[in-house]
């Protein structure tokens, strides 16, 4: 079943949750160990991020500097491949603009194609770490809408070259991100609804939030959404707050606010496993509050947080 299928069939809310692809050099155990944790919760989907190569610089030793290009988690399809294969659960990959072009997009399509893996998030992704503003790759993508017009041509049997395939098989489907206090780069967010409806009217099927600790600013997001006629479901995207640094770091990583009872919460605490309990005890009742909502769905983010997740949703489902 699709994602969208999962999501609006399941009679209570929904749980699912993103996962890395291991670090290069490194094992799938630690991903495995990660599902295993959280598997009782009887997650509908798994996502996998993609991250694009990096420019990195060797010291030659003579004075000199070699600029290399460096993947540091590769291994975003063949993860998808293995998770499936090993529990059953439906995955999905995350396909970027970010670090790739058409070339490189239609073989992510065509090896995921040959795996029966056809549940996408379509994402533009972050810029480079050494530019100051997105720059897409030569013939690439600036937006993900451009990569939503590759991915609907490929479903109609067409390759980038305008080509035909001889064969065609179970078409993909997507969903893409949203920001419920507006994309970093977006002027207003008058410009990042209108991004939005233009995703929805590409083919997305859903779309999925970036991280937030304030339900009311998702609330209010999700009603100017319906103004603007978008219907498909808006998921939100939840992380557990855990660490004391995060008051500074999350703000300025993620471009989200902590509201201000949870920062004063956070800064009685004097250790980071005080902060931990804190944010499990915030996020139980963040999600809670969601599901009175009636959200269809919850999806997780893990990075170091998988435990809390655990209690989260123990808590909650």
């Amino acid at each position: 079943m699709k994602v969208i299928d999962l999501i609006q069939s399941n009679e209570k809310t929904a749980f699912s949750f993103e996962i890395l692809p291991p670090l290069k050099g490194t094992g799938i155990e630690k991903v495995y160990q990660d599902i295993d944790t959280l598997r009782e919760f009887d997650p509908k989907y798994i996502n996998i991020t993609t991250h694009r190569s990096e420019f990195v610089y060797k010291d030659l030793g003579n004075g000199l500097y070699q600029r290399n290009r460096l993947r540091r988690r590769p291994g975003t399809v063949a993860v998808a491949a293995a998770i499936h294969n090993k529990y059953g659960i439906t995955t999905v990959p995350h396909i970027l603009c970010s670090g790739f072009n058409r070339e490189d997009t239609e073989y992510v399509l065509l090896d995921l194609q040959f795996l029966g893996i056809t549940d996408l998030l379509v994402l533009r992704g972050d810029k480079a770490k050494h530019e100051s503003l997105f720059t897409p790759e030569p013939n690439g993508y600036a937006h993900a809408v451009e990569l939503e017009e590759q991915i609907n041509q490929f479903n109609r049997g067409v390759f980038v070259d305008g080509s035909e395939m001889k064969i065609t098989k179970t078409p993909f489907s997507y969903g893409v991100a949203c920001y419920p206090e507006k994309h970093e780069e977006a002027p207003n967010m008058e410009s990042d609804l209108y991004w939005l409806q233009k995703k929805v009217e590409a083919g997305a099927e859903y779309a999925v939030t970036q991280l937030f600790y304030d339900n009311s600013k998702y609330f209010a997001f999700v009603e100017r959404v319906r103004q603007t006629g978008i219907t498909v479901p808006i998921i939100p995207g939840i992380k557990p707050f855990k660490k004391i640094s995060q008051l500074s770091m999350i703000p300025k990583t993620f471009k989200v606010d902590i509201p201000q009872a949870l920062a004063q919460e956070v800064l009685k605490c004097r250790t980071d496993e005080e902060v931990k309990q804190v944010g499990i005890e915030w996020c139980i009742s963040q999600c809670k509050e969601l599901i009175a909502h009636g959200v269809p769905s919850i999806h997780f983010y893990t990075v170091s947080a998988v435990d809390s997740i655990r209690e989260v949703a123990k808590a909650i489902y």
